[in-house]
């Protein structure tokens, strides 16, 4: 326990001294929220694949392997086309418009790209974003006391409140410069943690015990590609839901405020093949991380809820401490919490930017000097994170059977539903309306608590939607809502 703590002190104290470096560059809102639009590719590509995974992958997409198998790597396979989509196709021509229009924001982008009269379109965007937000960072806090209560034994409030004051220390700080650069430090944590841990377990393999035998004796649904069951209509439902997971990484606030931040489009050119190595060894990874766990501790008639937790999500907690030395646990610690922060600080920076700039500079305060923003934002992103963390513990008490894959993608999804299908049209047609934006993030906000609560409760069809989940049916609403209103109402 000891050796454990002192690892942990020894991450937390390189965090600390990032943000300390990082508030001495920290000049003003631009340097706060978008890092003065100058950092690196090897900074921008680690941090938005940190950002974009969080504890959904260490803890979420591994528990999904340990569940299903071999049918979790459409989760790759989606993520792959997702990445692949947001740094090959948008990325350079959404750093080109937003830098035409000195937008440090994603309601900034919109309103300079429409030229709306009135401040509906920046208001409703800044909401939206802030409501999500804060239910994502809410799913991440609720990982970390896990990942305490689980990794060390400790309350899992206690966990939660220790994980959040320290990601809330930093981010107060150096804001954006202090988040990029965490997140740097921090994905390469997860990297290495991540395609290691996989390698080692095959070592560990049992004599007469080949792994994929194994696996179909324990379930033959773990090496079927299709699922349990093979190719059934709620079979293909589910595993749709699990490629369109890779929706998200199109447009989403947090991750395309880091192409803002980037230099110029050469770095572009760089960061890309470095994401997209990240995502395919990472995810493949973890699912593996979650199939190995099965083969070792599970046996056929096992629950995999009983034996590996909730749906499997202490899948990689126990494969480190079965595989490594007590010393590697402590580092497997860090780099869970690693997943955890880099996603909560980046979260946070972007809800308070919504709230200081896009609502109280830009609508109720025009006149404020933009060297007296910097202090009211750590403000806004200290009440924020304490709103969050109330969430957390909120459905942590009233929601025990929650899983963290789940509780995240609820709010991955409430924010890609809102705004990538905008973000895609506001690329790629020139037709696309200021209505048709508003209608776009309006009908994805309404969409997903639909999809997710009332869509599976239908008669006859509600078992497909509850396979497929919220994200595919709302982006599809949201895309033809602003295709249509920009159609009808273009004049």
């Amino acid at each position: 326990m000891v050796l454990k703590l002192i690892i942990l002190v020894l991450y937390f104290f390189m965090l600390f001294l990032i943000g300390v470096w990082s508030s001495r560059k920290v000049k003003d809102i631009k340097d706060y929220y978008v890092g003065g639009k100058k950092m690196g590719f090897w900074v921008v590509a680690f941090s938005t694949r940190a950002t974009g995974e969080s504890a959904w992958l260490l803890l979420g997409l591994t528990g999904l392997g340990a569940a299903v198998g071999v049918s979790a790597f459409w989760v790759v396979l989606g993520e792959l086309i997702g990445v692949s989509v947001a740094w090959f196709l948008m990325a350079k021509r959404f750093k080109r418009l937003s830098d035409s229009y000195g937008s440090i924001t994603i309601p900034d982008y919109l309103v300079s790209h429409f030229k709306p009269k009135t401040h509906t379109l920046r208001l409703l965007a800044a909401v939206i974003l802030s409501v999500f937000v804060v239910i994502y960072v809410s799913a991440q806090i609720d990982a970390t006391g896990s990942a305490f209560e689980s990794f060390l034994g400790w309350n899992y409030y206690v966990g939660a409140l220790v994980g959040f004051g320290i990601v809330l220390a930093y981010i107060l700080f150096g804001g954006f410069v202090a988040v990029a650069w965490s997140d740097l430090f921090q994905g390469l944590l997860m990297f290495l943690g991540l395609v290691l841990l996989p390698i080692i377990g095959f070592f560990y393999l049992k004599d007469g015990f080949p792994l994929w035998a194994t696996l179909e004796s324990i379930d033959p649904g773990l090496v079927n590609i299709w699922g349990e069951g093979g190719l059934t209509g709620v079979n293909i439902a589910t595993l749709i839901g699990y490629a369109l997971i890779g929706l998200g990484f199109m447009g989403s606030p947090q991750l395309f405020v880091r192409f803002m931040s980037i230099k110029d489009e050469a770095e572009i050119n760089k960061g890309r093949w470095v994401a997209i190595f990240f995502t395919l060894l990472t995810d493949a990874a973890a699912v593996m991380i979650g199939i190995l766990a099965r083969y070792f501790f599970t046996e056929a008639g096992d629950s995999v809820d009983v034996i590996l937790g909730n749906n499997g999500q202490n899948s990689l907690i126990m494969l480190v401490e079965h595989t490594l030395p007590l010393f590697f646990t402590g580092i497997y610690i860090a780099v869970v919490l690693a997943a955890i922060m880099s996603t909560v600080d980046s979260l946070l920076v972007v809800a308070s930017s919504a709230i200081v700039r896009d609502i109280y500079q830009q609508i109720l305060n025009p006149n404020i000097k933009l060297d007296e923003l910097t202090g009211f934002s750590r403000k806004v992103t200290f009440a924020m994170a304490i709103f969050a963390l109330m969430i957390a513990l909120t459905v942590a008490v009233t929601t025990p059977e929650r899983t963290i894959f789940w509780f995240v993608i609820f709010g991955w999804s409430g924010i890609a539903a809102s705004f990538c299908p905008m973000m895609i049209l506001t690329l790629f047609w020139k037709d696309y309306t200021e209505r048709g934006a508003i209608a776009s993030m309006l009908v994805g906000f309404i969409s997903i608590p639909f999809f997710k609560f009332v869509a599976p409760k239908i008669a006859g069809v509600g078992v497909y939607f509850e396979s497929i989940a919220e994200l595919g049916p709302a982006f599809l609403c949201s895309l033809v809502a602003g295709y249509v209103v920009s159609k009808l109402m273009k004049k």
